[in-house]
């Protein structure tokens, strides 16, 4: 490999520009060793985990010193920086085209962001069966990402997906529905609940539980029929005392006892049941669905059933006491168990541990934990000298995840003065539940995982950021997860300020989105069907436009970060999310 160069330029562009080679004793290594790298061309993309070995004084260069063997490759060269790199044959610069037109050539990731400000809306893939993916073709399954026509142009404040309902909130807090379980007629979104400025969303079996911007909280009928025949609520009209009937039946979830200007202000909710969470942080909880009464102690409420609930409406609103005090900062749900994060970085679960969703070891006489109990985290660095601190929480299905800060601290003997480590933060992130599909992330299959698991490929991963001048740890910025997959957006360092007037190599790049778990109904996006254990790219979303351009290699999907963009004649904040939903998955604009 005596041809390769040093990079010449700073590890922003670590996640662009450093591939994978297979083993070196392989025919692809081979090849790719004399052609790829000798043309410059952008080697395959594969899921890739960097660990920074060594930064040359000056920049003058990169020494990488180890690759993950779980990604099937003992070593990663460096190639050269794509402002730097010649342009492969098929994407050579083409006479008379103009600045845009050539980053375009030369970049997939800065056309992925330029496509994503110009053509805004939802590309959705996955099972089909309840016409949610897309409700206006009998199609089961959508094996690759489509758009979905009448998103076109619409930015989303929340999006929520099952198999067989969707759900979504427009820019102006309007609710729109959709799937068989809502109607067997509907073949577009309808809106239904509108006029109350909602901004998140929550789907149990049957219902729907909305947040206002107020604070209030919605419960809605997911069917339509319901939603007519149910009992409709008087509201105030536009005339001066003068009340009328809702258009749509929905209930009220308001939690009581909150103090003058403590209002909620996020919801998460799993089949049966909801969390409710105050500006406060205080936490609550309440039935969510109309046909099952939450019963395995998701709900946080020692002993409530519905034999022991106390008299009023079955889904009345309960202070989680046990959690009071605690200053409760995040929330997460999976199907039958809950999660709450505190502001000085502990977790709480509490639910079904039936497959060690709760970060605690299996136990056939307490399957259930009905109250809030505290995950030690400190037992996941025992002997390191790292103190660790969890950051966010994400669950689904039957699976937790949260990531941690961990910091290097002092330990017992250590000269502090010739530590120079000290205060060194790691992103880690950890998995636990059910994994016979993949849905851990940890390249394992396991049926039940009590204690929780680090993700390797999402775990002490650092890059150089120019605008700190120091090696900052890569964290996750969002954790998505769906009945048995899930999606992880990085926190790498992003570039969306190319303009007319900065250089033509001046390119756009967006943060690294990486996908693992079930497949069973293409919901990964790869393409094939076979579950997938560890994390992995994904092509990119609007292939077509990718060939429009002549390019032909592989390139891997980026998402694109918050950015002020003007979008249908007007200037507005926009970023892409992601939502795994049951079996189906999905990429929208959201403001």
């Amino acid at each position: 490999m005596s041809h390769l160069k040093p990079v010449r330029y700073h590890l922003p562009l670590l996640s662009r520009t450093f591939r994978p080679l297979a083993p070196n004793n392989s025919p692809q290594h081979r090849k790719w060793s004399r052609a790829s790298v000798r043309a410059g061309r952008a080697l395959p993309h594969r899921p890739l985990v960097l660990i920074l070995g060594a930064v040359l004084a000056a920049g003058a260069g990169i020494t990488i010193t180890t690759g993950s063997p779980t990604f099937g490759f003992n070593r990663l060269y460096a190639e050269a920086a794509e402002d730097a790199r010649p342009v492969s044959k098929s994407l050579k610069r083409k006479k008379g085209v103009s600045k845009e037109e050539q980053r375009d050539l030369i970049s997939s990731q800065h056309l992925q962001v330029k496509k994503s400000w110009e053509n805004p809306g939802v590309y959705a893939w996955g099972s089909n069966s309840g016409r949610v993916v897309a409700p206006e073709v009998e199609e089961p399954v959508i094996k690759s990402p489509r758009r979905f026509p009448y998103f076109d142009g619409l930015l989303l404040r929340d999006l929520k997906l099952s198999q067989r309902a969707g759900a979504a909130i427009t820019s102006n807090g309007d609710l729109l529905q959709w799937g068989v379980d809502h109607s067997e007629a509907s073949t577009q979104p309808t809106a239904t609940l509108t006029g109350k400025s909602l901004i998140r969303l929550a789907l149990s079996r049957d219902r729907i539980v909305a947040l206002s911007s107020k604070g209030k909280v919605y419960s809605i009928p997911i069917s339509k029929a319901e939603q007519t025949s149910g009992p409709r609520p008087w509201e105030s009209s536009w005339l001066p005392f003068w009340s009328v009937r809702s258009p749509v039946s929905y209930r009220i979830l308001q939690p009581s006892n909150l103090s003058w200007g403590e209002q909620v202000v996020d919801i998460s909710g799993g089949l049966e049941h909801v969390l409710l969470l105050t500006s406060a942080g205080r936490l609550y909880s309440a039935a969510s669905a109309s046909d099952q009464f939450p019963s395995r102690g998701q709900t946080g409420i020692p002993g409530l059933t519905w034999g022991t609930r106390p008299e009023g409406p079955y889904d009345q609103c309960h202070e989680i006491t046990t959690l009071r005090g605690f200053g409760i900062k995040k929330i997460a749900t999976g199907d039958l168990h809950s999660l709450a994060l505190d502001s000085e970085g502990r977790l709480f679960t509490f639910g079904d541990n039936s497959v060690g969703q709760l970060g605690f070891d299996y136990n056939p006489e307490a399957v259930t934990i009905d109250a809030p109990s505290l995950l030690s985290t400190q037992r996941l660095y025992a002997g390191t000298n790292l103190k660790p601190r969890v950051t966010n929480v994400a669950a689904g299905g039957m699976n937790s995840f949260f990531t941690v800060d961990a910091t290097r601290v002092a330990g017992q003997g250590e000269d502090v003065s010739q530590q120079h480590s000290l205060g060194r933060v790691t992103a880690d992130a950890f998995s636990c539940g059910q994994g016979i599909r993949g849905t851990l992330g940890n390249g394992r299959w396991s049926h039940v995982q009590g204690t929780p698991t680090k993700i390797k490929a999402l775990s002490g991963l650092f890059e150089y950021d120019e605008k700190l001048a120091k090696v900052i740890p890569i964290r996750l910025a969002q954790l998505s997860v769906g009945e048995s997959h899930a999606c992880a957006t990085m926190d790498n360092v992003t570039h969306l300020e190319a303009t007319a007037s900065s250089s033509k190599h001046d390119t756009n790049w967006g943060a690294d989105i990486l996908w693992w778990g079930g497949n069973e109904y293409y919901q990964l996006g790869t393409g094939r069907r076979n579950n997938v254990s560890n994390p992995t790219y994904i092509p990119p979303l609007d292939t077509e436009a990718e060939k429009e351009v002549g390019r032909k290699e592989e390139n891997r999907f980026q998402i694109t970060p918050r950015k002020t963009v003007e979008v249908n004649g007007k200037r507005v904040s926009m970023e892409q999310r992601v939502e795994c939903g049951r079996n189906l998955s999905a990429v929208y604009s959201g403001t």
